[in-house]
């Protein structure tokens, strides 16, 4: 049962209420207690209903939200805690709850590059502990690849300011191909994972280019007030990398439909982790699968397609097929000349 921000804040103010036992509290004591609350923390000020308090007292004694709180009514008016020492915030965690608590972290130090985590880091801190005292698990449940040794990591607090403030980036940048470095002015919009490598994305100065830059080739970068931040309002990420595997979109080039042939050692895996969202099964029978994806040729789909190795072969179009092919063949002669 998801619970709202408002209701939840109602609970508490019942709790906290029922917990100072120094004061009798009638129905309409609660009620102007939320009210008060509802409008100090929220700037609610049409107050409470005296049928939403007593629904809120109805699910606090329920199993609804694991509260089961001992709520009693004496002399017919006034509401008290049965137990002295009960409080909605002094509820044990379940296994579950734990279980989901151990995922959550573990989720939530994958990035802890950004500054936002390093605020939290002390309420993940807590949270541990919690949880350790709770139930006395030495490992998580859930283990993500991390590599800590990737380079450019160190930026992404940074630029993540920079979107977040709209400010022109200037870039000095160093890509694998450059003898040197060069320095670009870059309105920022997003910052993209893909294969555990960070990337930022943004329009060129002056070009109109979109333009995706590696993290790890960053040299260093610095924000400049002097050239007035642009906002692209057609950019939209979700349908700029709609049709694309990676960060690669190659300007002036359409989706391809591309059609791929999976022996039956691999078809399985094929068909229970797509290459790409627009994936669609063709034909199938005892050799294997026939699929067909709709993306843009790009760097990043050839290097998936080669890590399938024997698995696969690219039946259409003709050029990217002809492309695999002699990356493979260059792939043998490596091996027979060292051979």
């Amino acid at each position: 049962m998801p619970v709202n921000r408002n209701a939840l804040l109602r609970y508490t103010t019942i709790d906290r209420c029922l917990r100072n036992r120094y004061r009798k509290w009638t129905l309409n004591d609660l009620v102007e207690a939320c009210s008060d609350a509802l409008y100090e923390y929220e700037g609610i000020d049409k107050g409470i209903s005296t049928r939403s308090v007593q629904y809120d007292i109805q699910v606090m004694r329920s199993d609804k939200l694991g509260y089961n709180a001992p709520i009693k009514v004496i002399d017919r008016k006034y509401y008290i805690y049965d137990d002295p020492e009960y409080s909605i915030t002094k509820l044990p965690l379940s296994d579950n709850d734990l279980d989901k608590l151990n995922d959550a972290i573990e989720i939530l130090k994958q990035f802890k590059e950004f500054s936002h985590f390093q605020d939290m880091s002390s309420i993940v801190q807590k949270l541990e502990n919690k949880i350790y005292t709770e139930q006395n698990k030495s490992s998580g449940i859930i283990h993500i690849d991390r590599n800590s040794q990737l380079k450019g990591l160190e930026h992404l607090n940074g630029l993540f300011a920079a979107i977040t403030k709209e400010r022109v980036l200037i870039i000095e940048y160093k890509s694998f191909k450059a003898k040197q470095s060069n320095r670009i002015y870059l309105h920022p919009y997003i910052l993209k994972e893909y294969n555990n490598r960070w990337f930022i994305i943004g329009k060129v100065h002056k070009q109109g280019d979109i333009l995706n830059l590696a993290l790890d080739r960053i040299i260093s970068f610095n924000e400049t007030n002097d050239i007035k931040y642009k906002r692209d309002e057609e950019f939209d990420a979700d349908a700029f990398y709609k049709n694309v595997i990676g960060v690669t979109v190659n300007k002036n080039m359409f989706p391809r439909k591309i059609i791929i042939r999976a022996n039956k050692r691999h078809a399985p895996y094929m068909i229970t982790k797509p290459i790409h969202h627009t994936q669609k099964l063709i034909s199938e029978d005892d050799n294997g699968i026939v699929i067909s994806i709709d993306v843009i040729p790009n760097f990043e789909l050839e290097k998936v397609l080669l890590s399938f190795g024997p698995d696969i072969e690219v039946l259409s179009p003709p050029s990217l097929r002809d492309r695999i092919l002699k990356l493979l063949q260059s792939s043998v002669s490596i091996y027979n000349n060292t051979i």
